[in-house]
């Protein structure tokens, strides 16, 4: 058994076609803008304080899957695979941890009113900024977000997507781990297949917020297989 490379898209050549979905104001209360661009080898979500998703008490600019290669087929997260998915992330100030949901990647099922499954967000925690893993609701671990501010920082995801199935979850800023942690017994499934989301979906119920951006790039998605 093996890693194996599945998607490693260029964002300068594939744009945003390496993407099954892209979710870029789907509710149009931003006319005439584009909130999800390529700038350089960097994919960029930029939210303004006046963005509305369809629910008006949220934000939310965010691509959706993954196809390999760009353009082509979707890539299927199926049930009883492991993945590996790779990227790195840089978040500016501006895009703040808060008391309500900030989530800067998701994996849900296809479909309308599916709840996440695992979940990477900006907690503001007793007055401390975390970035924060949940599966299911539970809390897999967290770690200061102070120090990660306006750095590119490296994102790894481990999954075995099953109901009994386990997370390993690291980032690292340079050569130092900021977080390495796992966990097992944990239900990453959803039927029929998961599709990662990256990008920014905040809450608004504790009031506006200010215009902010997120930036990834490097993506990569690995499977474990003979």
């Amino acid at each position: 058994m093996t890693w194996r490379l599945r998607w490693s898209p260029s964002p300068a050549v594939d744009g945003l076609g390496a993407f099954e979905g892209v979710e870029d104001d789907r509710a149009g209360s931003h006319p005439g803008v584009r909130h999800i661009a390529v700038v350089g080898d960097v994919y960029r979500f930029t939210m303004h304080a006046g963005d509305r998703d369809r629910a008006g008490d949220r934000q939310r600019q965010e691509v959706k899957g993954m196809r390999a290669p760009s353009g082509g087929p979707q890539l299927v997260l199926g049930h009883g695979e492991t993945w590996w998915l790779s990227y790195r992330m840089r978040i500016p100030r501006g895009l703040a941890a808060t008391t309500g949901f900030t989530h800067v990647f998701q994996t849900k099922a296809p479909g309308k009113g599916t709840l996440p499954m695992v979940v990477m967000s900006l907690r503001l925690r007793r007055g401390v900024a975390l970035i924060e893993l949940k599966v299911g609701g539970e809390l897999v671990g967290e770690t200061g977000l102070d120090p990660l501010y306006e750095r590119w920082v490296d994102v790894d995801l481990e999954m075995r997507l099953a109901e009994n199935g386990w997370v390993r979850w690291r980032i690292h800023d340079d050569a130092r781990a900021v977080i390495d942690v796992e966990r097992s017994g944990v239900d990453t499934w959803l039927p029929d297949q998961v599709r990662p989301k990256w990008g920014i979906y905040r809450s608004l119920r504790k009031g506006p917020l200010p215009d902010c951006h997120l930036e990834i790039r490097d993506l990569r998605a690995y499977q474990w297989t003979r």
